[in-house]
């Protein structure tokens, strides 16, 4: 006899990846592996693969409005996540949208450039990220070179990229893959101070991580979890991915997100 499902509902708003190794495929993947139901919505189709993004383009606004307004209107929605965005338009999009889920948390993944380098928008999608999305966000999970362009220093260091936006946003999580040292160094700040999580530097290079990790994190959140928490079993849960991580073009490691049968 079938049930009403107990699984929370996440909204996803980000990029078609045809590798299946980021966007929305990530995270489908990621929240299937947190107990959690994905309401994929598209904002972009990109001709990318494992090695680096070529090309996007942005879908019409209506489109995502009608796709995201069917999804909320059916179903309990518990938490959104944000993947790529590609235009202030879209900004303003998921702007209007969040004002029809009042109190529903919202994670933020400033996705400005794929693993290989390449652009997902404009200089001014960054700017209008943090001044009009942050605000509204529960947490955004940049990288540092994300953080360093969110915050509009090049060369900053990741508590110098806090301070410039902490004023917009209550907590971010800077990650610290991009980094070289042994450990990474993953970095919770809020206006009340830092929390640091350390993890063993993995070799190689990762497609995907970044999506994944947001994706966990907006499940973890929906399950009921406190952000402190959620953050803590986000990190965990992307790490092992990411060990376990397969190679299955001549680009870079796909995360495996869910466990082989």
């Amino acid at each position: 006899m079938k049930t009403p499902s107990s699984r929370p509902v996440v909204l996803c708003l980000s990029g078609h990846d045809p590798s299946g190794g980021a966007g929305l495929q990530a995270d489908i993947e990621a929240l299937l592996a947190q107990g959690c139901h994905a309401a994929p919505t598209v904002t972009a189709l990109t001709v990318q693969d494992t090695v680096d993004v070529s090309d996007f383009r942005v879908l019409d606004r209506e489109w995502v409005l009608a796709q995201a307004r069917t999804v909320i209107a059916d179903l309990p929605v518990a938490a959104v996540k944000l993947g790529m965005l590609g235009s202030v338009e879209m900004v303003e999009t998921v702007l209007e949208l969040m004002r029809e889920l009042p109190g529903v948390p919202l994670v933020c993944d400033p996705v400005l450039r794929a693993g290989g380098g390449g652009a997902l928008g404009k200089d001014e999608v960054g700017y209008a990220l943090r001044e009009r999305l942050f605000p509204v966000s529960a947490i955004a999970t940049p990288n540092l070179p994300e953080a360093r362009i969110l915050a509009e220093l090049p060369e900053g260091t990741a508590d110098q990229c806090a301070e410039r936006l902490l004023p917009h946003i209550e907590h971010l999580l800077i990650t610290g893959g991009h980094g070289d040292e042994r450990e990474v160094h993953n970095r919770l700040y809020s206006r009340d101070g830092r929390e640091d999580f350390t993890c063993q530097r993995l070799p190689g290079a990762y497609h995907g991580s970044g999506c994944t990790l947001a994706s966990a994190l907006a499940g973890r959140l929906a399950l009921g979890e406190t952000l402190t928490s959620a953050v803590r079993s986000a990190l965990d849960y992307t790490w092992r991915t990411l060990r376990d991580a397969e190679a299955p073009g001549r680009g870079q490691y796909i995360p495996r997100r869910l466990p082989l049968d």
